[in-house]
Parts: C-alpha cells; sequence; structure tokens
C-alpha cells in the first residue's frame, strides 16, 4: 500500500479515499445531486440547522430502542411502519396538527419525497390530471410527470393557491397544495380558500394531497390546523421528520383514507418493504419522552433570530430595493429584488464566487414571472455566514450591474 497523494492511497492497484479528519465535508443538494462544499455559503432551503440537533440524546433513544427492541423490528417488517410510531404519531398529529385519525391510517415512508412517489402510484396514470401550486417544489412537479404529462400550474399569491383560477368545467384527478406555508413563495391559504377547497373535493371526488413540510416553525402561535380536518377521505397529509430533525433520518409518514392503504402499502412493499424499524422505534421515544417539542421550541427561537437577522441585512445593504415574502413560517424566505434578474449566469457567478442560491424559476412551471426573486434558506447558516452571504451578494450584483 502507498499514498498516492493527500489523503488518497493506492491498494491492489485501486484508488481509495483516505478517512481522516481532513476530508473535504460536503453534502448534495435537496433539488438534484449538485455537490455543495463545505467552503460555499449555501442559501438552499429545507435544511435544518443540525448542529443545534440533540446527538447525545437521539444516541441514547437509538441505543434503548436497539437495545430492548422485539425481535421482529431485526428482520423484515412491516411496510407500513411500526405500531409503536403509528400509535404515537396519532397522539402527536391531534395535538400538533388538529388532525384525528387511526394508525390503520397512517404508513410511514422514507421521507416526504418517498410519500409524494407512492402516492403518485396509487393515484395516477397516463389520463390523469393534476392541479399543482405554481411556483410549486420541483422535485414533487418531476415524481407527477413520470405519470403524466397533464399538469395543470395554478398560480398562487400571498394567501396561496388561487382557487378562483380553478379551471371551469374541468375535474383534476389530485390537486396538489402546501396550504400551511406554500413552498416556496411563503402564502398561508386562507380560511376561505380552505373551505372551498375541501368542499370542491368532496364535490368532485378528486383527492388533495396535503404537504405539510415545515410548519412546526410557525414563528407567531402554534401551527394552523391541518387542511385534512376539513375532508378526511379526500385529504392526503403529508408529513416529514427530516427537515425538523435531520435531512439523512429519512421518516416520513402519509395519513390516508381507508380506501387507499391496503393498495399504498403494497407499493411501499415493493418500493423498500419497510423504512428504518430501529429509528422508527427511536423516534417513538423521542416524542413520547418529550424530547421532540423541546428540540422544535429551541430551535424555533433560533430561526426566529437568524430569520430577522437575514432580513435586516437585506434591508441593510438593498435599502428600499428588496421585498420579504414568507417570514412568518419555516426556514427560509423570497427575496423578491427591484431591477435584479436572476439568470443563469448569474447564479453561477454567485457559486463561483462561494454563495449558492436557488431562484424562484427554478420551481416555477410557467417560466418568467419570478425572475428577480430568490430563495434564502436561513436556519442552517450561522449569524457570520449570513452576513458574508449578503456583502459577497451584494458585490456580484453592484459588478454585474
Amino acid at each position: 500500500m502507498k499514498f498516492a497523494g493527500s489523503g488518497v492511497y493506492v491498494s491492489n492497484g485501486v484508488h481509495a479515499m483516505k478517512h481522516t479528519d481532513q476530508m473535504i465535508d460536503s453534502r448534495v443538494s435537496s433539488l438534484s445531486n449538485d455537490v455543495i462544499t463545505q467552503d460555499i455559503i449555501d442559501f438552499d432551503s429545507g435544511i435544518p440547522a443540525i448542529d443545534l440537533f440533540p446527538r447525545g440524546k437521539w444516541n441514547r433513544v437509538v441505543t434503548q430502542a436497539f437495545n430492548e427492541a422485539p425481535i421482529s423490528a431485526l428482520g423484515y417488517d412491516y411496510p407500513e411502519g411500526r405500531l409503536e410510531l403509528r400509535n404515537t404519531l396519532v397522539d402527536y398529529l391531534k395535538k400538533a396538527r388538529g388532525i384525528q385519525c387511526k394508525p390503520e391510517q397512517i404508513i410511514v415512508t422514507t421521507g416526504a419525497k418517498q410519500g409524494i412517489s407512492l402516492l403518485a402510484k396509487c393515484l395516477l396514470d397516463q389520463n390523469s390530471t393534476v392541479w399543482i401550486e405554481d411556483p410549486s417544489n420541483h422535485n414533487v412537479e418531476q415524481i407527477f410527470s413520470y405519470h403524466t404529462k397533464h399538469i395543470t400550474p395554478i398560480a398562487v399569491d400571498e394567501e396561496g393557491i388561487q382557487t378562483d383560477l380553478f379551471p371551469v368545467n374541468s375535474v383534476p384527478t389530485v390537486i396538489f397544495v402546501t396550504p400551511s406555508h406554500q413552498f416556496p413563495m411563503g402564502g398561508i391559504l386562507s380560511i376561505q380558500r380552505r373551505l372551498k377547497l375541501a368542499e370542491f373535493a368532496r364535490r368532485t371526488g378528486c383527492y388533495i394531497i396535503e404537504d405539510d413540510y415545515d410548519s412546526e416553525f410557525r414563528f407567531n402561535g402554534p401551527p394552523i390546523n391541518s387542511l385534512h380536518e376539513l375532508n378526511s377521505e379526500q385529504v392526503i397529509y403529508v408529513g416529514t421528520f427530516s427537515k425538523i430533525l435531520f435531512p439523512s433520518l429519512r421518516l416520513g409518514y402519509l395519513v390516508m383514507p381507508f380506501s387507499l392503504v391496503e393498495q399504498c402499502k403494497e407499493w411501499k412493499r415493493l418500493a423498500d418493504h419497510h423504512s428504518n424499524s430501529i429509528n422508527q422505534l427511536a423516534l417513538t421515544r423521542f416524542i413520547e419522552n418529550g424530547d421532540l417539542e423541546r428540540y422544535i421550541m429551541k430551535a424555533k427561537k433560533l430561526y426566529i433570530k437568524r430569520r430577522n437577522l437575514l432580513i435586516s441585512l437585506l434591508n441593510k445593504h438593498f435599502p428600499g430595493k428588496v421585498k420579504i415574502h414568507g417570514a412568518p413560517v419555516g426556514m427560509h424566505i423570497v427575496a423578491e429584488f427591484d431591477s435584479v434578474l436572476f439568470s443563469k449566469e448569474l447564479i453561477h457567478r454567485m457559486k463561483e464566487d462561494g454563495i449558492n442560491v436557488i431562484p424562484v424559476e427554478k420551481h416555477a412551471i410557467e417560466k418568467g414571472k419570478h425572475t428577480n426573486q430568490i430563495i434564502l434558506g436561513y436556519a442552517h447558516l450561522s449569524p457570520s455566514m449570513l452576513e458574508q452571504g449578503i456583502i459577497k451578494m451584494k458585490a456580484i450584483i453592484s459588478d454585474l450591474s
């Protein structure tokens, strides 16, 4: 064995990375396979403050879960998830989101994206029609487009999806919404539109997929109750712990109408048989002993400080030239600039200079309406990184204007 360079060795003719603390840390983008290295100030959304997460507490509940797990948890497990976690989720959802359901309606998934993928397999074929918020999570649009080409964008405003823009004399198979915190623009669906949406589904028989990706981090009062409580027969609730705790946990869940449960369980079994059983049991303990609630409260306090700092920095460096969207909830804002076009060239220049930002246009189906808007995630960025990032952004924009 010989070393071929810093951190790399050659063994039996094969190059391999030497595992040292000198390895460059990096992560993969939430939208693609793009690698984001540690030296880049990454404003990507949906990334929690991973360094805040209580690893010691989690290690203890994982160790306890593994040591005390029944033999069944070490073998192939139930596709719908461990009953222990599903029972706990019933109580958690009733308290936190106003959802009344039974454990038999819950399918534990490997993250929210898998949940939406399972729903697409259950509900869609090439003749199906999907109505989706515009802009909306590009990953979700991609998932639906693998099953049908009939995707109708419905524009959003500060109150979420504009139900008055629903096509006349048309009935979709599925409507996809993020009512508690519209992604990416941040609107909260008004009660009038919630009622209209629930009644529309009831009258037409279509299904509504409610993606509730980060409503736990509502900064003024408790989270708004779920759309699911207005129509539990047609609203399918999608939840995740990846954004609350840490992304690599890969645990989410669906709350389904009874009529869809068996089919979804079968698709889950064929996809990966079941999500990690030990992590499910650990999460059960984490919720039941109050650690989850305490962590959410701690994270909210930090996120409020970081959100306020980010908005302050934007107003300081772009006085009178920036409008903020979506500040009351979540882990990101949208910044709308006067007279700035966030072209591919500008985004590329920022990345070359050490800043990663996602333009809203990346998530828009109808292009050309959001060219002056960018998504700025802040939950995972320290105060110094936020300040450096905005200063760099100002310099780049000034240089190119």
